[in-house]
């Protein structure tokens, strides 16, 4: 799929979307806390975990759109760094159980039922609330420093960087199921009761949390438009159109594609940390390559290299999933793959590029058409 390198959207585009970004995440739950249980402005637990979760994946897809969209490189292991960031938090909650847990021991109660003695020692700083916010960061950023520098020193690029990206999910996701890791094997982390020592399932904290999200991805969302319209980000386009032009005009790319696949997983870190504590569980099953597959999804849904089109598709996709497997479960994979197919073939520059102009629908349906005459 081709990506336009023009700017999609004009400043007022910008601007509302902006404002919709600030209200879905900060006002509505705010307000939400005033308005009577009884109203239809009011948001239920359910919907404000929805929304809380989809946002977690908007953050997912705004790193993929940085690293695929503007950089012209396909990860399918983004998945990984997701749930790095959620097994980081995930350890720090069951810290936070302490003698609370099913077998009153200061260890978590899946070690305790395989019988083993002391934390491992990836474990020692699993109690404080400042490490763990730390580790968020370095553990998925370090991983992807170390990956990155050696496949972009030799210069794997295209389909093979997809494919080795894909094989370390892969590979991470059977280390994580086995029990003596000290991960929690197939089951993973769960039936979290507390953070920073307050009650995790009560719906101030559910609000909390979720306004946290709402800013993070405000906070990304900004930080990414900086970044993108920099001298950086510049180089960055002009390694995913011409990379070896770039390298004749005295640029190295490697430093450029390192630190922009760093801070994309950093992101995707960050986003599977809020993702936990309001979903209430981390496994291995998050490190699937399905999942890393959608993240690419929602990017191309939206529209890559436009920042607003990634979020889009994340809302877009999850909604109507969230939707579709409880009303017809057993047409989502059908709709998903039908749906990808049809970005692929008339919208380029996914959902977004159709507001590029005022006739995109028109010519839409004109392209369908032409398609048509031509078979």
């Amino acid at each position: 799929m081709g990506v336009s390198s023009s700017p999609l959207l004009t400043r007022k585009a910008w601007t509302a979307f902006l404002v919709c970004l600030l209200a879905v995440g900060v006002l509505a739950p705010v307000l939400n806390l005033w308005v009577p249980a009884g109203s239809a402005l009011h948001l239920s637990d359910y919907a404000i975990a929805l929304i809380g979760k989809i946002m977690c994946y908007a953050i997912c897809a705004l790193a993929m759109d940085l690293i695929w969209g503007y950089t012209g490189i396909l990860s399918l292991g983004h998945g990984l760094f997701f749930a790095l960031g959620g097994y980081v938090m995930g350890m720090y909650l069951m810290r936070q159980i302490g003698r609370d847990g099913q077998y009153q021991s200061d260890l978590p109660d899946f070690m305790v039922f395989l019988d083993w003695k002391e934390l491992p020692w990836h474990w020692a700083l699993s109690d404080s609330f400042v490490a763990t916010v730390l580790l968020v960061v370095l553990v998925p950023g370090v991983i992807a420093g170390v990956f990155g520098f050696f496949a972009f020193r030799s210069r794997i690029k295209g389909v093979y960087f997809s494919i080795i990206t894909q094989a370390m999910t892969f590979a991470a996701m059977l280390l994580f199921f086995r029990n003596e890791t000290g991960f929690g094997g197939n089951n993973g982390f769960t039936d979290f009761k507390r953070i920073l020592g307050l009650p995790i399932a009560t719906p101030g904290m559910r609000i909390t949390l979720f306004m946290l999200t709402g800013l993070t991805l405000l906070g990304c969302f900004l930080f990414a438009r900086w970044l993108v319209t920099s001298k950086y980000g510049r180089v960055l386009q002009a390694i995913r159109d011409a990379e070896s032009r770039v390298m004749f005009s005295g640029y190295s790319p490697l430093p450029y594609k390192l630190s922009i696949w760093v801070i994309s997983a950093v992101m995707c870190g960050v986003a599977g940390a809020l993702y936990v504590p309001q979903v209430g569980i981390i496994n291995p099953g998050e490190m699937s390559a399905a999942n890393s597959i959608e993240i690419a999804v929602w990017a191309a849904v939206g529209g890559r290299a436009s920042l607003i089109g990634p979020i889009v598709g994340a809302f877009l996709v999850n909604g109507a999933k969230s939707w579709l497997t409880v009303t017809a479960p057993e047409f989502w994979l059908y709709f998903l793959g039908a749906l990808f197919i049809v970005v692929t073939l008339y919208l380029p520059n996914g959902v977004v590029g159709l507001l590029r102009k005022p006739v995109g629908v028109i010519g839409l349906i004109e392209k369908f058409k032409r398609k048509g005459g031509a078979a």
